[in-house]
């Protein structure tokens, strides 16, 4: 099977590229600008003339969450027109698409994780223009299957865990959010779960369509995903450090994030067949890459 990635320098996208170089029956390929620019469909086109996927994976997102709300025009340019751009271009040539979005299309008032169906009501800019995407992509291509992530994180790339792991070097104790709830999920985790999917939806079925969730199985607050990582951190004779709870009002930001933003996998493992490990298999996963092998 043959797939086609947009975007190479994310934290998913390098994690396809590592968990499809371990398998004998993909052959990934993923673009970068300037060869295959978003905003410019005839690029990516061309790209998919040249490469004939089965599928397609588009993990490029506008993610500056903060930023997008002092540059909403390059968030939706990116997050939605970009979108369509890729959707439309695989749908030209009856491919699948698979669609990478986010958590935050939700508000944060409900007080369980949230389903496929339940309302969305983005409060930030980043989450509307990537609500946008997703209604864009459907729109265009019937063969979609939009996934919903959550706290990505990776031993590369921009990220919560690493972020900890710099401010340990340079504080004795660190104040982290402890009433927003989410459902922290390890891009390698993200990759394998997608290969899995693509090789399903190859096969030309569209009972697959439509949108599903994916994300790590434990719910917890940064707070408690600080805590975590520190905890880890300890066990490998790394420096830990204190962390103390704060509210989102004593941590204010641009962008209003969730509250909670726990995700309901029930449809993943249904429709798919496919549960993500647990936070903490995954988490000493990327500790041991991040401390032991020295990854950047």
């Amino acid at each position: 099977m043959r797939i086609l990635v947009i975007g190479n320098s994310g934290q998913v996208a390098r994690s396809l590229r590592e968990a499809a170089a371990l398998r004998e029956d993909i052959v990934l390929d993923s673009s970068s600008q300037p060869e295959v620019d978003v905003l410019e469909p005839s690029s990516i086109e061309a790209r998919l003339a040249r490469f004939r996927p089965d599928v397609v994976i588009n993990p490029a997102a506008y993610t500056a969450v903060d930023r997008a709300e002092t540059e909403p025009g390059k968030a939706f340019a990116i997050n939605r027109d970009g979108a369509r751009s890729v959707a439309a271009a695989a749908a030209n040539l009856g491919l699948p698409i698979i669609h990478l979005s986010t958590d935050y299309v939700f508000d944060g008032t409900k007080e369980t994780p949230y389903a496929e169906g339940d309302a969305v009501n983005p409060q930030s800019v980043y989450g509307r223009s990537k609500l946008e995407g997703e209604r864009a992509v459907m729109q265009v291509n019937p063969r979609h299957i939009v996934l919903r992530t959550s706290w990505v994180y990776a031993p590369f790339g921009s990220n919560f865990v690493r972020t900890m792991l710099r401010l340990a070097g340079e504080r004795s104790r660190l104040s982290v959010v402890d009433d927003q709830f989410g459902c922290p999920t390890y891009a390698p985790d993200i990759a394998d779960a997608i290969l899995a999917i693509a090789v399903k939806v190859a096969g030309g079925q569209t009972a697959y369509a439509g949108v599903t969730h994916l994300a790590g199985p434990d719910a917890l607050t940064w707070c408690g995903f600080a805590r975590s990582i520190f905890q880890g951190v300890a066990e490998r004779g790394g420096r830990s450090i204190a962390v103390d709870p704060i509210t989102t009002a004593d941590y204010p930001t641009l962008a209003v994030r969730p509250a909670n933003s726990r995700l309901s996998t029930d449809r993943l493992a249904s429709l798919f067949g496919v549960t993500l490990p647990a936070m903490k298999n995954s988490l000493a996963k990327c500790l041991d890459r991040l401390m032991l092998a020295g990854e950047e």
